[in-house]
C-alpha cells in the first residue's frame, strides 16, 4: 500500500516546530502513524532546508538529544519524534516513555516490527505490558497493517490472545468499522470461532459491500448448517442479497438443500453468474432450463418478458434458437430489444443486413448492441446511409455509432466521417475525430 512520505515529513516538521501531536496527527487513523514514521526518516526531508538535519542542530533538536541522554521526561511531540528517529539507540532509549503517553501506543506497535533487533525486543516487552483488549480493538487497523511487514506478526498474535474470549460488546465495533482489513479480520475470526450464528453470517453476507466479507460469511454460514440441513434461516438472506456473488452462492446451495425448483426463479436473474448457477441447479434437479427459456421467449409481444430471460436463452441455447430472438427485435421494451441483439451475437447468428437498420433505434442501449454486432462487417452498411447518420438532427448515440462504424469502412468514407465529426456538437465525438485526424497527419 502506498505511503505518503511527503505528508509524513510535513507532520514530523510541524512536531519539531512545537505543534501538539493531536493538531497534526489523526491519532485514530493507521495511515497517519505509518506516514509519520516513514516521513520522519525520509531522505528528502533530511537533506532539504529546515529538514531533520537542520532541526537536530537547532535548539529544539539539541534539547531533545540532551533530554534523551539524561533521561529527562519528554513532551508528547518530542517522544513521537524520538520514537521515529533514524538512530536505533534513540528509538530504544525512549520506549519506556510510552507508558506515560498512551496516545503513542501506535508508534510502539510500529517499533515491534523495527528492523533493529534491540528496539524490536524492547518494544515487544513494553507493548505486552501496556496492551489490553480494549486498546487492542482500537489499534487493530494498524496492527493488521504492520502484520504484513517482516517481523510484524508479534502485535497480531498478542491482540489475538487478548481478544480471545472478549465480550461481544467490546468486539462489536470491529464488525462495523469502515476499515476493510479490520472488518475482514473480524468476520474471519467470527466464522472460525463460532462467534456469530449462521443466520447472522448470512445477513452480513447479504448486506456487506466487500466481496471478501460476502464470500467469507456466506461460505461460513452454509458450512455451519450443512450437517444439520437447517438451511431455512441461511438461504433467505443469501437469495435476497443485492450482490450477485452472494445470490449465486445462495442459488448453488439450493442443490444440497434439495430445493432445486426454487432455482427456477433465478433463471432470469440480471446477473449472468447467478443465471449460470441457477441452470446448474435445475439441471441437477432433472429440469431442463432451455425449455423454460424457450417458453418465456415464445411470445414476441409479451410485455412481461424479462431482458435477462432473452440473453439466458442465448447462453444455453443452440443456433436454431435465433428464430425466437429475431421477432424480439420489435419488442416494445428497449432492454429486451438490446438483449435480443446481444443474444444473436452470442449464438453467432447476427445477420448484418437485417441488423444495420436498427442503428436508428431511439434507445442508446439497443444501438450499442447493434454496433457491436455490425462492427465486424461494417462494410456491408450502405455508405451514404451511414454518413447521413453523422448529420445534424440525429441523436447523439446514433452519430457516435455511425462514426465508429465509418472508421472501419474504406478510406473515403473514413475521411468524410472524420470531417463531419470534427465539428460535431458532442464534445466527446469531436475530440475523438480531431485526435484521430492528428494521428493520421503525423503518419
Amino acid at each position: 500500500m502506498h505511503v505518503d512520505h511527503g505528508r509524513g515529513a510535513v507532520t514530523a516538521r510541524r512536531l519539531a516546530e512545537g505543534a501538539a501531536l493531536r493538531e497534526v496527527v489523526d491519532t485514530g487513523a493507521a495511515d497517519a502513524w505509518i506516514e509519520l514514521d516513514a516521513g520522519a526518516r525520509w531522505d528528502d526531508w533530511y537533506e532539504q532546508p529546515y529538514g531533520w538535519t537542520t532541526w537536530e542542530q537547532s535548539d529544539g533538536g539539541r534539547a531533545l538529544s540532551a533530554a534523551v541522554r539524561s533521561g529527562e521526561a519528554l513532551t508528547e511531540a518530542q517522544l513521537a519524534l524520538a520514537l521515529c528517529h533514524r538512530d536505533g539507540r534513540i528509538r530504544e532509549a525512549v520506549l519506556a516513555g510510552v507508558a506515560h503517553h498512551p496516545a503513542l501506543l501506535p508508534l510502539l506497535v510500529l517499533r515491534c516490527a523495527d528492523w533493529a533487533e534491540p528496539v524490536r525486543v524492547s518494544a515487544r516487552r513494553r507493548l505486552a505490558e501496556s496492551l489490553d483488549a480494549g486498546r487492542a480493538v482500537g489499534l487493530l487497523p494498524l496492527i493488521l497493517r504492520v502484520d504484513r511487514r517482516q517481523h510484524g506478526e508479534f502485535a497480531t498474535e498478542l491482540a489475538e490472545g487478548l481478544l480471545r474470549g472478549a465480550p461481544g460488546e467490546l468486539l462489536a465495533p470491529l464488525y462495523t468499522t469502515t476499515n476493510r482489513l479490520t472488518r475482514r479480520y473480524a468476520y474471519r475470526r467470527a466464522a472460525r470461532e463460532g462467534l456469530l450464528s449462521p443466520a447472522e453470517l448470512a445477513r452480513v453476507a447479504a448486506r456487506d459491500a466487500d466481496p471478501v466479507v460476502q464470500s467469507l460469511c456466506a461460505d461460513a454460514a452454509l458450512a455451519a448448517v450443512r450437517e444439520s440441513g437447517a438451511y431455512d434461516d441461511v438461504l433467505g438472506p443469501l437469495l435476497a442479497a443485492r450482490g450477485p456473488r452472494v445470490r449465486s452462492i445462495g442459488v448453488t446451495a439450493l442443490r444440497p438443500a434439495e430445493r432445486p425448483e426454487e432455482a427456477m426463479g433465478f433463471l432470469a436473474d440480471p446477473s449472468g453468474l447467478v443465471r449460470a448457477c441457477a441452470r446448474y441447479v435445475v439441471r441437477q434437479g432433472g429440469i431442463d432450463p432451455l425449455a423454460w427459456y424457450r417458453d418465456r421467449c415464445a411470445d414476441p409481444g409479451d410485455p412481461t418478458l424479462r431482458p435477462s430471460a432473452v440473453v439466458g436463452l442465448a447462453e444455453c441455447g443452440a443456433r436454431a434458437d435465433a428464430a425466437l430472438l429475431w421477432p424480439l427485435l420489435k419488442h416494445p421494451v428497449a432492454a429486451v430489444r438490446a438483449q435480443a441483439v446481444a443474444g444473436l451475437r452470442v449464438l453467432d447468428a447476427a445477420d448484418v443486413r437485417r441488423l444495420w437498420p436498427m442503428l436508428d433505434d431511439p434507445a442508446a442501449g439497443v444501438v450499442r448492441e447493434v454496433t457491436l454486432a455490425v462492427l465486424p462487417s461494417a462494410w456491408l452498411v450502405p455508405e451514404e446511409w451511414l454518413l447521413e447518420r453523422l448529420g445534424g438532427g440525429r441523436a447523439t448515440h446514433v452519430r457516435r455509432a455511425a462514426f465508429r462504424l465509418a472508421l472501419e469502412c474504406g478510406d473515403d468514407v473514413r475521411r468524410r466521417a472524420l470531417d463531419a465529426a470534427r465539428d460535431d456538437p458532442d464534445e466527446r465525438l469531436g475530440e475523438r475525430a480531431a485526435r484521430i485526424t492528428a494521428l493520421s497527419v503525423r503518419r
